[in-house]
């Protein structure tokens, strides 16, 4: 793997950096405010605008249809990309490379119908709507999908679905949710699920309550309970075939888990900078705190704790570029577990050298610390991660443990 970014992406890095520092930096108070009531500013359109005039739009999809406005950058391309964008919460919806939407138009992009693209995913490309997709169920443990329970049965020209999800991502902004569901109880467990798109305005979808997480929502996507009640939805809406809701899934949750951990990354290193200008700031016992050793240790163990966190998540987009997602499996579950460990600590140790301020609305550091925490759930919990992990470990043939040479034979 080449580290060096080429002249075509070092040219978008150098382009997006000065578009974040004149358009969103200076913004930055506002936003936040705005973020803090789960919303974008009032500005967003007009940033989005210059940044589409600019080619600074639809940067994070490989498969990127020829004709759609944006770059077709690879995962790898991408990577410096959103980490800068990560460093400031919520600047990635200015090009709209933003979550849920960018996974979403990632699998629809490979399964839409000519209707649907034009219905669904150019409205999405173009950044004139937003999505939702709706997997996770209050009900069931979702980290095994096959307990899913919505239904999403055939009745003539239509579909009925019928469940309730949870924690569904910028719901109550979508203009239409992408629900996973039973589409066929008799088939093998990996083709009895099914995806399809409910238009939010449906009559019986019905919006229970936002749900947090610690508190912190995110900008402009907050999560939502939904119950879809006998939702009638015409066949026409079914994304693919009958049966590929994993398959859909998992075209899915790759770019997802990789873009999260790109953008951690990012806003990693805003906690740091933030540590840095904390310490050089305040005095205690006569002396600046950034002369204690304790100080010191948890900004340098932060740092060693990106550049791992970055080079494990750069080595995995270049082999999901390179192999597809299939052999990349067990990378991408090691920087979801890895990347949301080290965020966690890294937001941890900024607010406690922040103290109280660091767990306030004034700082980002408790939405970090939040949403750290939240990554170790969302799109698979740890212990998911780790049995997968696990079970992709290549088991050697001849094991060097057996071998003479490597253990003392007992007495």
């Amino acid at each position: 793997m080449d580290f060096a970014h080429s002249p075509k992406v070092q040219g978008l890095v150098d382009q997006l950096e000065a578009f974040i520092d004149r358009e969103i930096l200076p913004r930055a108070r506002p936003w936040r405010e705005a973020a803090l009531e789960g919303q974008y500013p009032e500005f967003i359109a007009e940033v989005q605008n210059k940044a589409k005039d600019e080619g600074l739009w639809n940067l994070a999809i490989p498969n990127l249809p020829s004709d759609a406005p944006g770059e077709r950058l690879t995962n790898a391309e991408f990577a410096p990309l959103a980490e800068m964008m990560g460093r400031f919460m919520g600047a990635p919806k200015a090009f709209n490379c933003h979550a849920p939407d960018v996974p979403n138009m990632i699998m629809m992009a490979d399964a839409v119908t000519s209707s649907q693209r034009q219905l669904w995913l150019d409205p999405l490309l173009n950044g004139d709507v937003q999505s939702a997709f709706a997997m996770t169920e209050p009900s069931v443990a979702s980290s095994d999908a096959t307990n899913i329970q919505t239904t999403i049965k055939q009745d003539g020209n239509d579909f009925i679905v019928s469940g309730r999800k949870w924690y569904i991502s910028g719901a109550k902004a979508a203009s239409f949710h992408l629900v996973m569901g039973v589409s066929d109880d008799d088939a093998a467990p990996d083709r009895r699920h099914s995806v399809i798109i409910v238009p939010a305005n449906s009559p019986g979808v019905r919006f229970v309550r936002p749900t947090p997480f610690l508190g912190f929502s995110e900008p402009g996507a907050p999560a939502w309970e939904i119950a879809f009640e006998d939702v009638r939805v015409p066949a026409e809406n079914l994304l693919g075939e009958s049966g590929d809701g994993f398959i859909l899934g998992q075209t899915r949750l790759g770019p997802a888990r990789v873009h999260h951990c790109m953008r951690a990354i990012g806003h990693c290193e805003t906690l740091i900078e933030l540590m840095q200008m904390r310490a050089s700031e305040r005095t205690a016992f006569g002396k600046n705190i950034s002369e204690y050793d304790s100080i010191q240790h948890m900004i340098a163990r932060s740092r060693i704790e990106i550049e791992q966190a970055r080079l494990l998540t750069w080595s995995c987009a270049w082999m999901l570029d390179q192999e597809g997602f299939k052999s990349a499996r067990q990378h991408v579950s090691m920087i979801k577990v890895a990347v949301a460990h080290a965020y966690q600590s890294i937001a941890d140790r900024a607010m406690q050298i922040f103290g109280a301020m660091g767990g306030s609305d004034d700082t980002p550091i408790r939405d970090a610390f939040s949403w750290a925490r939240a990554l170790r759930i969302f799109d698979g919990p740890d212990e998911v991660h780790l049995r997968q992990i696990y079970r992709l470990e290549p088991k050697p043939s001849k094991p060097l443990a057996a071998s003479p040479q490597i253990l003392k034979p007992s007495a």
